[in-house]
């Protein structure tokens, strides 16, 4: 068993002080407030750890390289492209193991990647079909976090596209292929799968309920969503549908269901994803970066849709930026103040079950021993109260995370990988070398 002592804690019930938790098997087993010092001390204020809900791992290469005479989003798109054909499972386990740290040091505990660079160039499988995603569990191992591989069904370019020469990687050919390449993943401690459908343009409406079977309940199942209006055109043309409504119509629209982006929303959409209770996964600094819009999150939540968060192309990795933003962007959208409660910010940033960990996210017996603290003394958080912390600190204030009661950062130091940002600087200039 092994002992913490927490200057304050972030408990179901609020802030607490003088917090003692006990670790044994990967799990909490007391939580004890107003406690006599014992164990390792941990400084400032422990949290539960955050959870990353959708991740694109090789777009951290495209980080400050997209922006060139100012960028749109198909600019980017190109330059995403081209870094995807560039990518083999060596180069994509040293470039992983490199974000997953940077993940961790943040303050992210579990990770759910968004896996669609499954083949060789030009489609053609690896010895190992799964070979991309090995890459991914193994670097994910090697950085201490919990992933979550989102396997992604990818068959086409556009409704009614054939995949291009890049996109040829992505594809399975069918959602049956797809299916049986899945099955052959196998889940580990600390490693789940679960499936999705990149979008209504990139998997056929006569394949989404494949898909939806592909991955059996409860694993979760996740979708790219009205992230822009031309999807919403596209789908509206093709089948006379939004794509809530066709996702809804095939019978994929359930509570296992996370919509990610979820921005170009009618009301007819946010009441069918409350009614099925599935969730909304915000990306707010992709969101931003990309100028896709700001979703209803309010208004989601109000009709019953559960909210997670997410890094997305990783162009920023910060855990209390992507909180924040949910609420700042609200603010923009409806010139008030006060959209969320800090305890809704808190519970969609540490929502695990959206990738599968529903046993993480509180600092509560029972639950997987997942946490991580921040200093309250930085130049930042000085002075601020620690329920104030959603506001005021950065992923640089994270000093200390235990991911499944393993101490994996001490003193913002990453105790399993040296100095990742020498390694995420070699990796990325060696990519935009080939």
């Amino acid at each position: 068993m092994t002992t913490y002592w927490c200057e304050h804690a972030w408990l179901p019930d609020g802030v607490a002080d003088a917090v003692r938790i006990e670790v044994a098997d990967g799990r909490f087993t007391s939580v004890t407030a107003g406690a006599s010092r014992a164990g390792t001390v941990l400084k400032g204020l422990a949290l539960p750890g955050f959870a990353n809900g959708h991740s694109h791992a090789f777009h951290r290469a495209l980080r400050g390289r997209t922006h060139h005479g100012r960028g749109t989003f198909w600019t980017w798109r190109e330059r995403m492209y081209s870094l995807a054909s560039r990518l083999d499972p060596d180069s994509y386990y040293r470039l992983a193991r490199g974000v997953y740290a940077e993940m961790v040091l943040a303050g992210y505990t579990s990770v759910g990647e968004f896996h669609y660079l499954h083949h060789a160039p030009g489609g053609k499988p690896y010895a190992e079909p799964n070979s991309m995603g090995d890459a991914l569990r193994r670097a994910a191992a090697d950085a201490g976090i919990r992933l979550t591989l989102l396997d992604t069904c990818y068959l086409a370019g556009g409704v009614g596209v054939p995949p291009d020469e890049v996109q040829r990687r992505f594809s399975d050919g069918t959602a049956e292929r797809w299916a049986q390449r899945v099955a052959d993943l196998r889940e580990g401690d600390t490693f789940r799968v679960g499936g999705a459908i990149h979008s209504v343009r990139a998997v056929p409406a006569d394949q989404l309920a494949a898909v939806g079977t592909g991955v059996p309940a409860p694993r979760p199942l996740h979708v790219h969503l009205s992230e822009q209006r031309a999807e919403n055109e596209q789908c509206l043309a093709a089948y006379g549908r939004t794509p809530a409504g066709l996702l809804d119509e095939h019978g994929v629209l359930d509570d296992r269901l996370t919509a990610v982006h979820a921005t170009h929303l009618t009301d007819d959409d946010v009441k069918r994803l409350g009614d099925a209770r599935s969730r909304a996964c915000f990306c707010p600094t992709t969101e931003r970066d990309l100028g896709d819009g700001i979703g209803p999150a309010r208004t989601l939540l109000d009709a019953g849709v559960r909210l997670c968060l997410g890094s997305d192309s990783n162009a920023v990795i910060d855990a209390f930026e992507e909180t924040r933003a949910l609420e700042l962007n609200e603010r923009l959208a409806s010139e008030q103040r006060g959209r969320f409660s800090v305890d809704e910010l808190l519970g969609a940033a540490t929502e695990h079950a959206a990738i599968g960990w529903d046993e993480v996210g509180e600092l509560a017996p029972g639950a997987g021993a997942d946490l991580v603290t921040v200093d309250l003394g930085s130049p930042r958080t000085a002075g601020i109260e620690p329920s104030g912390i959603a506001y005021a600190a950065s992923g640089a204030d994270v000093r200390d995370v235990v991911i499944a009661g393993r101490e994996i950062v001490r003193d913002r130091v990453h105790l399993g990988i040296e100095n990742p940002e020498t390694l995420l600087g070699k990796e990325i200039e060696a990519l935009w070398q080939l």
